[in-house]
């Protein structure tokens, strides 16, 4: 029995030593984010996960594949828009994997891919948009990039939920001139509403003397109101009020 014991002792050694060679080898744990793309002898087995997963070691290679939502920080860009005004602009993607399958085998780096789709598309939209657009319009232009990125990053297996441009700098010499237009703008608007309102004056003038050349009394009114009004304001004036009456023969006589 002794003999036998150690006969299979260095086999049992040997077994234990595989194991713990082939084990690590052949068991795979995947998070709840994470799918594993098998290949077996090269060729595509699909893909699995999450929890625990078993290959046949030396045969079965898996690549790991991150489900969650990834940021790509597009550099600066320098564009020329339609109404050839130079500005630099950069932007931020969202995106994620949806199908691990084709991120794996009909691209090589899913990453750096998307991210150049990203600066392309992002020189190509701005350079056919116009200045004036691209300031007051940024919503419409974030979801043009977000159609026109998603539909070249679909057959890669990626979807792109969001891109936002973040922010749009322009030459100083493009900010004096902007400023100065909004500037002429405004003076514009206020010259309108002083000539509106001067327009409304003389059409309450011409219905006051209409009416009053319809009631003359009410002239002789007016003018006695005005002596107060002046009377009240300069304490050393005097007025001493005339009958017209008295100066009508001399007026009908001349």
């Amino acid at each position: 029995m002794n003999a036998y014991v150690m006969y299979l002792g260095p086999w049992i050694v040997v077994l234990v030593a595989l194991g713990l060679i082939v084990l690590p080898q052949a068991a795979r744990i995947l998070r709840e984010y994470e799918r594993g793309v098998i290949f077996r002898w090269g060729k595509l087995r699909g893909a699995k996960g999450p929890g625990l997963i078993f290959l046949i070691p030396f045969i079965d290679r898996m690549v790991r594949m991150d489900l969650r939502v990834v940021t790509i920080d597009v550099p600066k860009q320098e564009v020329m828009t339609r109404d050839n005004v130079p500005a630099t602009v950069d932007a931020v993607v969202y995106f994620r994997v949806v199908d691990p399958e084709s991120a794996v085998v009909k691209v090589e780096n899913f990453l750096k891919a998307s991210s150049l789709i990203a600066q392309t598309t992002l020189r190509k939209v701005l350079g056919q948009s116009e200045l004036d657009e691209l300031l007051a319009h940024r919503e419409k232009i974030n979801v043009q990039l977000q159609e026109i990125i998603d539909r070249q990053t679909a057959p890669w297996g990626v979807k792109v939920s969001t891109v936002e441009v973040r922010d749009v700098v322009l030459p100083d010499g493009m900010k004096r001139a902007m400023a100065k237009q909004a500037e002429a703008e405004r003076e514009r608007r206020a010259k309108v509403v002083n000539a509106e309102g001067e327009f409304q004056a003389a059409e309450k003038m011409v219905q006051a003397a209409a009416m009053m050349a319809e009631q003359p009394i009410s002239l002789q009114l007016r003018f006695l109101q005005t002596m107060v009004e002046i009377s009240s304001e300069h304490n050393t004036t005097s007025f001493i009020p005339l009958p017209s009456e008295l100066f009508r023969p001399f007026i009908q006589k001349s």
